[in-house]
């Protein structure tokens, strides 16, 4: 029997290498940019700089150290569901897919994620490894259908050199930041004057996504219940109406950038063009790479924090995620295994990722001091309480954005009134959650 044993563990042992040395290609498709030229063939993960070179660098890492698995990368215009849904549609859909939580209800109620509750635990990663907000928002019906990557928000990037010019730098060599409306404005007078440049730096054109962002979070300062019924809508309240009104009050009085879409306000903020970037966490890293730097708008002067609150009834911001999926589709064991490899790279290496400016999703990496030791983490630390979902229940988050962000923005610049803006928003909402 023993002999028999060691032989058929001999085999087995035979097998798995073979299995291990196969050629398998995960074809993986990404947004994040990209940056081919500067990062396509780097591998060192801890001189990368940005989303679109750590995550270049971490796949080119990960190819290295498993000359086995061939990682074929599709980068796709942001946020990439068009694509996706064709491919789905006429069954060629990648192997692995990021994707944001707020996007994977709709995939994962039409059954069109593969749950990944055994690839993970193969590679032992349990889902208490994660933090609370991470796991939540890719748990579905009891099965886990990603693996959380970050957590992210929109923050307050501010350029110190700008605001002490404007004399609005604390003794502490902190920036003065609003901690009420009356005071973003009055802030936001100071610092014109002195500047002649623009408080604030927005993504305001061709864009839907900044101003549906902003406006949750104003909404979720107001501990606002708008989304009670996750599938329904209710914009007609007092707290929509203030909320609108504040966005459209800061164009109306000049405090910020006017008709920049995302690449424009990136750069104008770079070179100093504006004293604050409302902007997303993703951004920490590279601003942070500049102020290092000699010579340029942000040198020794880059800070960043939280958006302020602006109503008392509650510390909140809007907060989403980055998680990786495997969409629906017939695989071989080899390749799940392969993936599975790759997620637990991925899952390792979430430190490098933090480096971007997004919150880890590890607990051991948020508890790490290197962690901690980062620039500015202390600064937003907070969001990890503060930062707060839509109800998981609401489907079409990013249909619902683009339509809120329209109606919002054609109030914003005055090509309707913010009652018939919130009006007709609401009633596209709720139309299209009505006949999903």
């Amino acid at each position: 029997m023993k002999k028999l044993l060691l032989g058929t563990t001999a085999v087995s042992l035979l097998a798995l290498s073979s299995w291990a040395n196969a050629n398998t290609t995960i074809e993986l498709q990404r947004f994040f940019g990209a940056c081919e030229a500067e990062y396509g063939k780097t591998t060192d993960v801890s001189a990368a700089v940005g989303e679109c070179g750590i995550i270049t660098t971490l796949v080119n890492k990960f190819e290295a150290d498993n000359p086995d698995i061939d990682v074929k990368v599709t980068t796709v215009e942001w946020p990439g569901y068009d694509q996706l849904n064709a491919q789905l549609a006429s069954r060629s859909a990648p192997d692995v897919v990021s994707m944001h939580y707020s996007a994977m209800s709709d995939y994962q109620s039409r059954g069109l994620l593969v749950p990944l509750d055994k690839l993970l635990k193969d590679q032992g990663i349990k889902a208490t490894d994660f933090t609370d907000a991470a796991i939540s928002s890719v748990t579905k019906e009891g099965k886990v259908y990603a693996l959380p990557f970050d957590n992210w928000t929109m923050l307050f990037h501010v350029n110190n050199n700008l605001m002490k010019k404007a004399d609005l730098m604390k003794a502490d060599g902190t920036p003065m930041l609003p901690t009420s409306r009356d005071e973003l404005f009055a802030q936001g007078k100071q610092f014109n004057e002195a500047t002649g440049k623009p408080y604030l730096v927005q993504v305001l054109a061709n864009e839907t996504a900044t101003y549906a962002r902003i406006f949750y979070t104003l909404m979720m300062q107001q501990d606002s219940k708008f989304f009670a019924d996750p599938g329904h809508i209710d914009l007609s309240g007092e707290d929509a109406k203030a909320a609108l009104t504040l966005m459209k009050n800061i164009m109306d009085k000049d405090l910020s950038t006017k008709n920049m879409d995302y690449p424009a306000a990136v750069s104008a903020f770079a070179n100093g063009a504006g004293g604050i970037a409302v902007n997303g966490t993703w951004l920490i890293g590279s601003y942070d790479a500049q102020s290092k730097q000699a010579n340029n708008a942000l040198s020794d002067g880059y800070s960043v924090f939280p958006v302020p609150q602006f109503f008392k009834q509650k510390d909140a911001t809007y907060a989403d995620g980055h998680g990786w999926v495997v969409p629906r589709g017939d695989r071989s064991d080899e390749k799940m295994a392969a993936i599975g490899k790759l997620f637990k790279f991925l899952y390792d290496n979430d430190y490098e990722w933090s480096r971007t400016g997004h919150l880890p999703t590890v607990k051991k990496v948020i508890a790490s001091d290197k962690f901690k030791s980062l620039p500015h983490r202390s600064d937003i630390a907070k969001i990890a309480t503060t930062g707060q979902a839509l109800p998981a229940g609401v489907l079409r988050q990013f249909a619902i954005q683009d339509i809120l962000g329209e109606e919002l923005g054609s109030a914003v610049t005055g090509n309707k009134s913010i009652d018939d803006a919130l009006e007709t928003a609401q009633y596209r909402i709720n139309d299209l959650l009505e006949n999903i």
